[in-house]
C-alpha cells in the first residue's frame, strides 16, 4: 500500500499506512490538562456560588482590551493580589489555589490486585529501573530509521544516550492517540521519574497491557484495571494496567514493542535523544542533517532564553530563540487574541476541545490566536516553546502562563492560561468547568511565562508565517 503523509497537531509529517490509518506522529506537549492551578477541584469555586467571571462586566474586558499595549502601573503580583481580594477570595483559598492536589491513594495506580500480572509466555520479568536519563530531544520517521542512522546520531558530540521505539496514533476508545511502542525495560529510563520508578507499572507493559497518561486516564474516565478498545491496521482489546505520563510531549499511551506491531504501528521509526550538557538548538542542527527525508526533530524540553530566567524544572521558554525570531505580537494582534478568548467565557472544559464552542486549555489559546491570524501549535507544552521566557514583572497582555499539574511528570507543562493584564488570566481549567476569568497564579506548579513570536509559533505549527 502507499503512505500518505499528514500534518497533525505538532507539524511533524509522517506517513499513515492502511485503511485504520495508523499516523506515525506525535506531538510537543498534552491536550490541555485541566486541573488547573487556579482551578482546584471545582474552578476555585463554592458548588453553586457565581462564576467568577460574572464579576466582570463587558466594559470591564473592554477596558482591559483598551489597556493593551500601555504599560501597567505596579507589578503584575500585586494585580493579581489585588484580582483575588476582588473575587472574594480568602488568603487561606488562594494559597490553597496555589497547589498542586495529588490524587487519592498515590499517584501511580498499576492494574491488578498486587500490582502486578501473570508473567509473559517469555516469562520475562523486570528488574527495578537502573540509571534515569532525561528525555531532550525526540526523533520520528514515517519509516523504520536505518541502522546507521540510529548509529550517527548516537555518536554526535553531547548526545549521551538514545533509545529506539515506535510511534504512531491509534483509536483508543474512539479517541486518536499518540502512542508509542517500547521496550518496558529500557525505555523506563527514559520517563519521567515517578512514572520510570513504578516497576509494577512497567511489568504491566511488558505483560500486554497499555499504559496511558495520568491527565488521558482522569479526564477520559479510562477504566484503570479494565480493558479498552485500540485499533491501528488490526484491532485488539487491552487490560489498562496502569496511569502514568512518560513525558514525550503529546504522547498519551504507551504498549510492548510485541503489541505495537500487532497493532501495525511502525518498527522503529522513532527514537528519543539524551542530551542533558548540550545546546539543544545546535544538536537538532546537527541531527537533521542526518535524517532520511521526512523525519523530524523536535525538543522534548525548553531551555530557558538568555533574557529570562528558569522559574522551575521544566520551565517555559523557547529554544535558542532571540529578538531576531521577534517580533512579538502587534498592540492589534493582542487585543484580537484576548477579544477572542474572552469570548469565550461560560463555555463548557472539553477534553481535546479545540472550539469554536468546546475547548481545553490549549484549544482556547490556539482558537483565540487563530483569530487574531496567529498560527499556533495544538498543545501545551508545544506553546510553551513558541517565544522567549517573559519575567512574571514585565508580563504584557497577551503572554502566555504554563504550569505543572501532572503528578506524574512534575516538571512536564501540562497546563496554559492568557495573561490579560490587571492581574488576571483567562483559562478552560477543567472537566466540568467552563472558560473563565480568575487571578493570574503565580504560586506552586507555576512554569513560568512566555512572550508569543508569531514566526516561532507558525514553524511550530507547521504553517506558512502570515
Amino acid at each position: 500500500m502507499r503512505a500518505r503523509c499528514r500534518r497533525l497537531r505538532a507539524g511533524l509529517c509522517v506517513a499513515a499506512a492502511g485503511a485504520a490509518a495508523v499516523t506515525a506522529t506525535v506531538a510537543l506537549g498534552s491536550y490541555g490538562s485541566g486541573s488547573s492551578p487556579a482551578a482546584g477541584r471545582h474552578g476555585g469555586r463554592t458548588v453553586g456560588a457565581a462564576h467568577p467571571s460574572s464579576a466582570y462586566a463587558t466594559s470591564e474586558y473592554a477596558r482591559l482590551l483598551a489597556g493593551v499595549g500601555k504599560k501597567a502601573a505596579g507589578t503584575t503580583i500585586a494585580a493579581a493580589a489585588t484580582a483575588r481580594a476582588r473575587l472574594g477570595e480568602s488568603e487561606t483559598e488562594a494559597a490553597r489555589l496555589a497547589g498542586v492536589a495529588l490524587p487519592a491513594g498515590g499517584v501511580l495506580l498499576p492494574a491488578g490486585p498486587d500490582g502486578t500480572r501473570l508473567a509473559t509466555a517469555a516469562g520475562q520479568r523486570l528488574p527495578p529501573v537502573g540509571t534515569l536519563y532525561p528525555a531532550d530531544l525526540f526523533i520520528v520517521a514515517p519509516r523504520t530509521l536505518p541502522a546507521s542512522t540510529v548509529s550517527a546520531v548516537a555518536a554526535l558530540i553531547g548526545v549521551a544516550h538514545v533509545n529506539q521505539l515506535d510511534a504512531a496514533r491509534l483509536d483508543v476508545d474512539g479517541v486518536q492517540v499518540a502512542t508509542l511502542g517500547v521496550d518496558p525495560a529500557t525505555f523506563r529510563q527514559f520517563a519521567a521519574s515517578p512514572t520510570a520508578t513504578s516497576t509494577a507499572l512497567w511489568q504491566n507493559v511488558a505483560d500486554g497491557d497499555i499504559v496511558v497518561s495520568y491527565l488521558m486516564g482522569q479526564q477520559r474516565r479510562i477504566p484503570l484495571g479494565g480493558t479498552v478498545t485500540v485499533a491501528g491496521t488490526r484491532t485488539a482489546r487491552l487490560p489498562v494496567g496502569g496511569f502514568g505520563t512518560v513525558g514525550v510531549g503529546g504522547v498519551d499511551a504507551v504498549v510492548a514493542a510485541s503489541v505495537a506491531s500487532s497493532l501495525g504501528l511502525p518498527v522503529g521509526n522513532a527514537l528519543v535523544v539524551s542530551a542533558p550538557a548540550a545546546r539543544l538548538s545546535e544538536l537538532m542542527s546537527a541531527i537533521q542533517d542526518l535524517l532520511p527525508a521526512g523525519a523530524t526533530v523536535a525538543p522534548l524540553v525548553a531551555q530557558a532564553a538568555e533574557s529570562g530566567q528558569p522559574v522551575t524544572g521544566g520551565s517555559a521558554g523557547g529554544v535558542g530563540i532571540t529578538a531576531a525570531d521577534g517580533p512579538g505580537l502587534t498592540t492589534a494582534q493582542a487585543r484580537a487574541f484576548l477579544a477572542a478568548a474572552v469570548s469565550r467565557v461560560g463555555m463548557e472544559y472539553v477534553w481535546g476541545g479545540a472550539g469554536p464552542t468546546e475547548f481545553d486549555c490549549s484549544g482556547l489559546v490556539q482558537w483565540s490566536l487563530r483569530q487574531a491570524g496567529i498560527a499556533m501549535p495544538r498543545v501545551a507544552a508545544e506553546q510553551a516553546l513558541t517565544g522567549p521566557s517573559a519575567p512574571v514583572a514585565d508580563l504584557q497582555p497577551g503572554d502566555l502562563l504554563f504550569y505543572h499539574t501532572d503528578p506524574t511528570a512534575p516538571d512536564y507543562i501540562s497546563h496554559v492560561a492568557i495573561y490579560l493584564g490587571d492581574g488576571l488570566m483567562v483559562q478552560a481549567p477543567e472537566p466540568g468547568e467552563d472558560v473563565e476569568v480568575v487571578p493570574a497564579d503565580f504560586g506552586a506548579g507555576f512554569a513560568g511565562a512566555v512572550q508569543v513570536y508569531p514566526r516561532v509559533a507558525a514553524g511550530l505549527a507547521g504553517a506558512a508565517a502570515s
